[in-house]
């Protein structure tokens, strides 16, 4: 079963200098329709105008993964030394037992980006901060794992290192990209009890028989796999959560 969340249904929230477009509950945002996806607990699209800052109070026990999609961004927080992402980076805080205070600036140029909270799946540990520069593209356009829970998804783990081995979870999540060119495809396979949660960012899809625009969402349930076809040049994140405590 897929579930279509159309952009023009999303919540807005306005956070600090930053305009949000929100997939679920957030901030001042409350929609009791639309909470969580399994253990993914946000999805936010966002964007800044140049030097201008979004910041957010004290977190504990979320995983914060923001991918730039355009422009530049520089994290800050109060454990952490700051950390500057562009265009296609990623940056990941785990924010453990607790993290003060955490935000994000644009650069001269402002920025737009998509971050998704997860939920870890052990409470507490030690902060952590990890940040990547845009991971290069696939050969065959398929889904590229930006950031896995999994041991077997780090390609040193696997003793093959190759340039952008994926950010580091606590929850047994995967988030992943896809860049398709006009008219090519990707397919993705899932196993039971798995949650999983589309986002166009930008271009325009076909899933199934379904046609999805920029800052639309899916849900996709119970699908053993599924074909996401580009109508026109596209790009797209899809995360892969445990479906625990599912709701949409």
């Amino acid at each position: 079963m897929i579930m279509i969340r159309r952009a023009s249904s999303l919540g807005q929230v306005r956070q600090g200098d930053a305009l949000l477009h929100c997939h679920f509950a957030f901030g001042a945002f409350q929609d009791p329709q639309h909470v969580h996806d399994g253990r993914l607990r946000v999805v936010n699209a966002g964007h800044l105008a140049a030097n201008a800052a979004y910041v957010l109070g004290p977190e504990r026990n979320v995983e914060i993964a923001t991918w730039v999609v355009d422009g530049t961004l520089t994290a800050r927080s109060d454990l952490f030394p700051d950390a500057t992402v562009g265009s296609g980076g990623l940056h990941l805080l785990s924010t453990g037992a607790g993290c003060l205070s955490m935000g994000w600036r644009a650069g001269a140029a402002g920025a737009s980006f998509l971050q998704m909270w997860f939920l870890p799946d052990d409470e507490g540990g030690t902060p952590v901060q990890e940040a990547r520069p845009a991971f290069a593209g696939l050969e065959d356009g398929g889904f590229r794992i930006l950031a896995s829970g999994f041991p077997e998804d780090d390609p040193e783990e696997a003793g093959t290192v190759t340039d952008g081995a994926p950010v580091v979870l606590r929850a047994r999540a995967r988030l992943l990209h896809a860049a398709l060119p006009a008219g090519e495809g990707a397919c993705y396979q899932t196993t039971p009890g798995r949650a999983l949660y589309l986002v166009v960012v930008r271009g325009a899809v076909t899933l199934e028989n379904a046609g999805l625009g920029p800052g639309d969402g899916a849900r996709i349930d119970g699908e053993p796999q599924f074909v996401v076809m580009a109508r026109e040049d596209a790009v797209i994140l899809l995360a892969d959560t445990a479906a625990g405590d599912r709701e949409l």
